[in-house]
């Protein structure tokens, strides 16, 4: 069906003191007015001003530093109180003023304004306030200006000059625990002609608001996805113009991990500093290693060590660094590996697992100081009905790997067992089980060398987490949930009597049933996997030590804290001189925005 686009075009700039001769401008009141460092409230460098007006206004606000306006300029009114400990907690995007008049009365408003000041230099701000009894502009309107001349600190600790453009990162802690060195990782986007190399010239300083000490810490880019097609702004046949500002830009995205220090209930500056193209290649240490060719890499994070199975990818030996005399291992059945799964059983083909690859058709690994990912993804073996994936994550000194499973059904497919999340042990290497029972609201333990073969002890679905222990050796492997979900699209998720369950054999695993026939009371009873099905989650293995005189299982509880708790991300950027000061939108359909001829009320401070 044709659709009908129709253009919403704006005629209002947000300042139009340029398109109109000013009147003279009277004195304006400056109560105060400084240079300041970042804090998490205002996490860049910065001028702030308080301003007194002669009378409640409805006002647009100007700022020059040097002579040159101010692109990135934030006005307040007097009773949004700033908590420099705590992230800005509201936002207005150059899409707010260009899409809504400010009715807003001010009497006595702060202005903060995006200014990279160097220690020792002197800078002359002039602030300019047009004062309206509207929100349209009018020759009625009064304009007050002032101008101050403020030097910065001569002692102030800033990073390299030569980095012209920096972002900010505030992470806060919100589990009340001292956070060391942890990998955090945030989806940052740049201009093309101001990112010539990311991979060389990016930098990540932490930015400590107390003392404004600053310190270069590990980082790494990766994951670089560029579109680089630009606005077609040309008229259209009859020569009308088509938009008054360009929709898009060309821009370059990338993924820049780190390692942050945050002290518990906190929150902390970080400023990823880019656009030096000059800037040599850093090269980062850290215990993060790896050795061997995908898919059968080994890892060592100085906490562990991994080795991934030769054929699939799979997690096939884990051993603490610590205790390198107890590895976790299988090795009993079929293709051995420890993890096995998503999976499916659809007779009269074999039962599949993403660890019977030989190899997978796509192996990805990015290796790097701060983050290792290997990733995987085919079909299942035999099952083109199915696609399917396994993403690794290891970050340095810590003893986990985070591990994301998905699987996707691109036609519907009749099966008695549908699985994902399973992990498999030789049975001789744990005597224990443990895990939490939300049904009976209290932390289970079971003697599995007491267990009888193949008998299944069955857990809710969303169990928080599961883990095995050897009360001899004090080794456990424990999978900590941290986020399960299961969607259609044609179709909605068709689960039969979804669980988690532990059983035995030779072997001792857990699993995911999503729908499992098999081990129901009716195991040959086939139950469709409805196209458009899709099935993720996401765990942290860990591998822990027990200790006398607590619970072997208590490690996995203080890691969950943790890792259920990660810190908080929050980005802030500097408005760009490029950004429209307009704002177009493109409707599918004619009809009204809801903008058309609203009334702005005159709002109160």
């Amino acid at each position: 069906m044709k659709q009908k686009i129709s253009f919403l075009i704006l005629a209002f700039v947000l300042f139009a003191m340029g398109s109109q001769a000013k009147k003279e401008e009277a004195q304006l009141s400056i109560k105060s007015i400084n240079l300041d460092y970042p804090c998490p409230a205002i996490p860049f460098y910065h001028f702030f001003a308080e301003l007194e007006l002669p009378e409640a206004s409805i006002i647009e606000v100007e700022a020059e530093v040097n002579g040159k306006v101010l692109r990135s300029t934030d006005l307040y009114r007097e009773k949004d109180v700033i908590e420099k400990e705590y992230p800005p907690l509201s936002h207005r995007p150059p899409s707010g003023y260009g899409l809504s008049h400010d009715a807003t009365l001010y009497k006595n408003p702060n202005v903060v304004g995006w200014v990279k000041w160097e220690p020792g230099k002197k800078y002359n701000i002039k602030l300019t306030v047009r004062m309206k009894e509207g929100v349209e502009n009018s020759s009625d309107d009064k304009f007050l200006s002032q101008t101050v001349t403020l030097t910065s600190p001569n002692d102030a600790k800033i990073f390299d000059t030569a980095w012209k453009n920096y972002k900010s990162v505030v992470l806060s802690e919100t589990a009340g625990i001292d956070r060391k060195s942890e990998a955090v990782e945030a989806v940052v986007a740049f201009y093309p002609d101001e990112a010539f190399d990311l991979k060389r010239e990016v930098r990540v300083v932490e930015f400590d608001s107390k003392t404004h000490a600053v310190k270069e810490v590990p980082c790494q880019v990766y994951d670089l996805q560029k579109y680089t097609e630009e606005d077609d702004m040309a008229p259209d046949e009859n020569g009308n113009p088509t938009h008054a500002v360009p929709l898009w830009f060309p821009t370059l995205s990338a993924r820049v991990a780190f390692l942050a220090d945050v002290p518990a209930n906190t929150s902390k500056v970080y400023l990823i500093y880019y656009n030096n193209d000059k800037a040599l290649t850093k090269v980062y240490n850290s215990n993060l290693k790896v050795q061997g060719e995908m898919p059968g890499i080994s890892i060592d994070n100085g906490a562990l060590t991994v080795s991934l199975h030769n054929n699939s990818g799979h997690l096939d030996q884990l051993t603490l660094k610590d205790r390198p005399d107890f590895p976790l291992f299988h090795r009993m059945e079929t293709n051995g590996a420890v993890h096995w799964n998503p999976g499916i059983y659809s007779p009269p083909r074999p039962w599949t697992h993403t660890a019977d690859w030989n190899p997978p058709k796509n192996i990805n690994l990015i290796s790097g100081p701060v983050v290792t990912v290997a990733e995987l993804w085919d079909n299942l073996r035999d099952i083109p009905e199915v696609d399917a994936s396994v993403r690794y994550e290891f970050h340095p000194d810590v003893p986990y790997i985070i591990t994301t499973t998905n699987m996707r059904i691109n036609e519907t497919i009749n099966c008695i067992a549908l699985r994902n999340g399973e992990v498999v042990f030789k049975r001789e290497l744990m005597t224990h089980a443990a895990w939490f029972d939300a049904v009976r609201n209290k932390v289970i333990t079971y003697d599995v060398t007491d267990m009888p073969d193949l008998t299944d002890l069955k857990m809710e679905d969303d169990v928080p987490w599961i883990s095995f222990y050897n009360k001899d050796t004090h080794i456990g492997f424990a999978g900590i949930q941290l986020s399960y979900a299961n969607t259609g699209i044609e179709s909605r998720e068709r689960l039969l009597n979804p669980y988690m369950y532990i059983t035995g054999g030779p072997w001792i695993y857990w699993a995911r049933a999503l729908s499992l026939p098999f081990l129901s009371s009716n195991m040959q009873q086939m139950v469709p996997a409805m196209k458009g099905n899709f099935f993720t989650e996401k765990w942290a293995y860990l591998v822990f030590e027990t200790k006398d005189g607590e619970e072997p299982y208590q490690p996995v509880l203080d890691w969950k804290k943790r890792l259920t708790h990660p810190l908080k991300i929050h980005l802030v950027e500097e408005v760009d001189n490029r950004v429209s000061k307009t704002v177009q939108e493109i409707y599918i359909d004619e009809g009204k925005s809801g903008w058309e001829e609203r009334e702005t009320g005159k709002h109160h401070e």
